[in-house]
């Protein structure tokens, strides 16, 4: 391909064709790296004629990417109005953002924004499918990179989003890592009400297995507000969520949790456990011992002398339990 072509003004009136190829694409690259402006103008029109389709293409994507880093202002926002068209239903950037190759045009789209106009139109084209987008293998990338790259206020729509659709955004393979991300690039006012709203849904994300994490991360954030709302919100479920795979992870991080302002909220974990009719299937349950392990461990004094007491009659059915036997060698050491 290179032998056929000497100078991009041979390629003008194929650059569509030659974007689309291997060879074709790298040469046309290197000629915008080489010749700058000058290559891009000869080019650009044809470009952007079929910069939706090209965007999607195994080679045509990289030739739009090395186009966003060598235009202009005024060439960029072109492109951008060429995406930001409807498609079926939804602004075409939508679309190109949820593609194997288009996702990485996108991505260099949003890094390569210069002025307020550029943000605005971009923000506003990906807005009505940032669902979408955030639980896409494809698309979640993009709202990642627009969380790392734009302004907090840009990516307004982002948290707006995420806020509406916690359980549904946090209850997903790609959408419980985006929604940590948000609360990672957050403004003070934008990370309180996302930590608000997740701390608000704690017993259903606990238990699910894309959630629970979500869950977790907040209670790392050591926020005792946000931390007294989620032990709030599962008490009364404290021994069933022991049981669950995944709440146990829950549970046990809430019962090591260190502030001491979340004591008096860390007893009453302790006192549903050992008062609960549960307790002998909890000292014998895969998940549940563990997290009366915790509670024997992060107890003291009176609570937990009368935490040891309400386990001692159970010794008898769970010594021969293997989990059961990890119990027992807590009592004994602590006997120590």
């Amino acid at each position: 391909m290179d032998a056929r072509f000497g100078s991009v003004e041979e390629c003008v009136g194929q650059v569509g064709v030659l974007a689309r190829d291997q060879h074709g694409c790298r040469f046309l690259q290197r000629k915008f790296d080489e010749e700058g402006e000058e290559a891009v103008n000869l080019c650009f029109e044809e470009i952007i004629a079929e910069v939706v389709d090209l965007m999607m293409d195994p080679f045509g994507n990289y030739l739009v990417q090395k186009l966003l880093e060598c235009c202009t202002d005024e060439q960029r926002m072109g492109v951008l109005r060429a995406v930001a068209k409807d498609g079926d239903g939804v602004p075409e950037l939508v679309s190109v953002a949820l593609n194997t190759h288009g996702t990485r045009a996108v991505q260099k789209l949003v890094e390569t924004l210069r002025t307020p106009e550029q943000v605005a139109l971009a923000t506003e084209a990906l807005k009505p499918g940032v669902v979408t987008l955030i639980k896409d293998l494809n698309g979640n990338h993009v709202i990642q990179r627009c969380l790392q790259r734009l302004g907090a206020e840009d990516n307004q729509f982002v948290y707006d989003a995420a806020r509406k659709c916690c359980v549904e955004i946090a209850t997903h393979r790609h959408g419980c890592c985006v929604l940590q991300r948000c609360i990672d690039h957050a403004a003070d006012g934008q990370r309180r009400a996302l930590v608000q709203e997740i701390a608000a849904q704690a017993l259903v994300l606990s238990q699910d297995p894309f959630g629970n994490y979500v869950v977790q991360y907040i209670l790392d954030l050591s926020l005792p507000w946000a931390n007294a709302e989620v032990m709030m919100r599962l008490a009364g479920n404290y021994a069933e969520l022991s049981m669950q795979k995944f709440s146990s992870n829950v549970v046990e991080k809430c019962l090591k949790l260190a502030d001491a302002s979340l004591e008096e909220h860390r007893n009453v974990v302790v006192r549903e456990i050992m008062t609960s009719p549960l307790l002998d299937r909890l000292l014998m349950d895969p998940y549940g011992n563990y997290v009366v392990q915790s509670t024997l461990s992060v107890t003291k004094g009176a609570l937990h002398s009368e935490l040891v007491d309400r386990i001692r009659p159970h010794l008898p059915l769970i010594k021969n339990s293997p989990f059961g036997k990890r119990i027992l060698r807590l009592l004994l050491e602590n006997k120590k």
